[in-house]
């Protein structure tokens, strides 16, 4: 038989094991069991073209390629999240996207010579109404922490195109399609805090459609095809 001052700590420890299990789930231990919740998103952007170098052999004599760099965004959206299951969520993520990317030119010294106002980059701004649609992996939760990845498409609308604008002066502009389809890859992860679920994300997003609008000006026809690449590190606050 044991004795009572065996029991009294087994007893104890028994009461005490409960506990033990909610404190390991920390804040807001039923918000993923909620079949439907909606936050904000914010995000730092880079984006840039995806581009071919043309195949004309003339115009190849006076450039020597053509290369787009990240420029930096800025992007916010709603988020509304609908829960799948214990491991899935499906989320659409409405936004808007101020973004800017560039495209360099590298003439031949020769041309140069000839064409002192030949540009050497030119600024393309855009502002996207995106709709995304993504499907959320979440792994187990681990006290306040929980990681994730996204997969996902998205339609944009870019209301700066000029697709449709005749140049009126001697500047020639490049022009792009107004609507673009893209596929996104991303991850992060949740962090809950004592009255809203905070996460960090790092996801790229990479185009489907080709942006180029054709015209017979130079510095349109130096690239074959445009797609867009957006690199975005976002902020997410949901409650």
């Amino acid at each position: 038989m044991r004795h009572p001052h065996h029991i009294a700590p087994l007893a104890l420890l028994a009461l005490l094991l409960p506990l033990s299990a909610r404190a390991q789930v920390g804040n807001l231990g039923q918000f993923d069991s909620r079949l439907l919740h909606y936050g904000i998103q914010v995000g730092y952007t880079q984006s840039k073209f995806d581009l071919d170098f043309s195949l004309d052999p003339e115009l190849r004599e006076t450039l020597q390629g053509v290369t787009s760099y990240y420029a930096p965004g800025f992007h916010i959206a709603i988020i509304g999240d609908l829960r799948l299951g214990q491991w899935f969520n499906l989320r659409l993520l409405p936004g808007i996207s101020l973004i800017t990317r560039n495209v360099s030119y590298a003439w031949e010294q020769a041309y140069l010579q000839t064409h002192f106002l030949a540009e050497q980059q030119r600024n393309v701004e855009s502002v996207y109404g995106d709709i995304p649609l993504e499907l959320k992996f979440r792994a187990q939760r681990y006290h306040n922490f929980r990681p994730y990845v996204t997969a996902g498409v998205s339609y944009g609308f870019d209301f700066a195109s000029l697709r449709k604008n005749r140049n009126q002066t001697n500047e020639s502009i490049i022009r792009l399609q107004a609507h673009d389809l893209r596929y996104s890859l991303g991850m992060g992860f949740d962090v809950f805090l004592t009255y809203v679920k905070f996460a960090i994300e790092l996801k790229m997003s990479f185009g489907l459609v080709d942006l180029k609008v054709p015209d017979p000006d130079v510095y349109i026809r130096s690239f074959d095809n445009l797609h867009s690449r957006t690199f975005l590190l976002g902020f997410t606050f949901e409650g």
